[in-house]
């Protein structure tokens, strides 16, 4: 038996997919014009065409049943690694600025395999954590600790190898939060607490243009025309829009202030058209989204399902604050995108994908056919052979 889709997380992601929509069509007809030789539409196009994919998986997801998804979750885990491995590999691997977090896909573009491993880890975790609890496996001890954590750490080495050290933290964060609500002991936190500081801590101070990122932002005046300039130029921006704004398409991105602002830096389009109000429309539609998407990890009685959907909102929601944190120079230039909003296939494609499971863990009244099945039938089996 089902309960029905949660109308309200649907409107909250079309609400949120819409207002992005928007913001790209009023903030980068001149960036685009400018790279792109006169096509002022560029990447209000593609957008448009990465959120018909985005759609399409987000359809898939929703409409799938829970066991399923859980049977093919071993082939998407894997194929996710693999894709993430391939970054690696001349002629299939993309290096832009020293980085390697993209392999080319022929009639298609680039693809970035770290905003899939995103997906990845948090429906492996969840369906681990799943079904420790079932098999009784999950008895509170180190081993049970362990299992897991090594699946996540070597994703989380891969994206950090590929030089994708905020993706790779925020993989990090989301995972600790799924080891936390599924139970583990709060003592094994500060060892893994003190693992992703020091991790973070080293690859930072490994690359020289993190450094300067660094200092940067403690001290922005020194840096304005150079390494902070995007964040100088991004607070000019939000301050220019005042509490009304200045209007759609009438706004400082008509000349070339904000270099990105198709991407990391949208929000400050957005903040400068917009203004105050503008900014708190969209903290009302987070925080909304955001409750619905709780709502349905707390109240699924299907572990699964529940666990994943936590990760994914948590990943979504944690994303868009850091985002917002950066743009306003709260916390150091990351490169994390806006979900929804900036322009990138791998992001829409992703958190769109993400939004359909919610929607289909919305619907779960019962436990998956798996789970009941693996409870009366498998409680003895080993995590190995539960999960290849």
């Amino acid at each position: 038996m089902q309960h029905k889709t949660d109308l309200g997380l649907v409107v909250a992601t079309l609400l949120m997919w819409g207002l992005g929509m928007v913001t790209m069509y009023i903030c980068t007809p001149d960036t685009a014009s400018r790279l792109f030789d006169g096509d002022r539409y560029h990447f209000v196009v593609r957008h448009v065409i990465n959120s018909a994919v985005g759609f399409s998986l987000l359809l898939f997801f929703a409409i799938m049943p829970m066991e399923k998804i859980r049977k093919l979750l071993p082939l998407f885990v894997m194929g996710t690694l693999l894709l993430c491995l391939l970054t690696f590999i001349p002629k299939i691997g993309i290096q832009r600025n020293g980085a390697r977090r993209w392999i080319n896909i022929p009639f298609m573009g680039s693809f970035q395999p770290s905003e899939l491993a995103k997906f990845a880890v948090v429906l492996f975790l969840a369906n681990l954590f799943d079904r420790q609890k079932v098999s009784g496996e999950y008895d509170d001890d180190a081993n049970s600790f362990m299992k897991p954590l090594g699946g996540l750490l070597l994703f989380v080495s891969i994206v950090f190898a590929q030089k994708d050290l905020s993706t790779g933290i925020l993989i990090f964060v989301v995972g600790a939060s799924l080891f936390f609500v599924s139970g583990a002991r709060i003592s094994w936190f500060f060892p893994l607490f003190f693992l992703g500081v020091l991790a973070g801590a080293l690859l930072t101070f490994k690359e020289e243009y993190r450094v300067r990122r660094l200092i940067a932002f403690f001290k922005p005046e020194e840096f304005v025309n150079t390494t902070g300039y995007q964040l100088a130029q991004s607070k000019k921006a939000i301050v220019s829009g005042g509490v009304w704004g200045q209007g759609l398409g009438t706004g400082l991105e008509r000349t070339p202030y904000i270099p990105e602002v198709y991407a990391d830096y949208i929000f400050a389009g957005w903040t400068e058209a917009m203004g105050f109000i503008g900014v708190v429309a969209y903290i009302v539609l987070l925080v909304f989204f955001a409750w619905r998407a709780f709502k349905v990890a707390f109240t699924s009685p299907d572990r699964f399902a529940a666990l994943g959907t936590f990760g994914c909102a948590v990943t979504i929601v944690v994303q868009s604050v850091l985002n917002i944190a950066v743009v306003c120079g709260a916390v150091p230039t990351t490169g994390i995108p806006l979900p929804f909003f900036s322009y990138g296939g791998s992001s829409i494609i992703v958190t769109l994908a993400m939004c359909g499971f919610m929607l289909n863990a919305s619907r779960c009244e019962y436990p998956s056919e798996s789970y009941s099945s693996y409870t009366s039938s498998n409680k003895s089996e080993s995590y190995e052979t539960v999960v290849e």
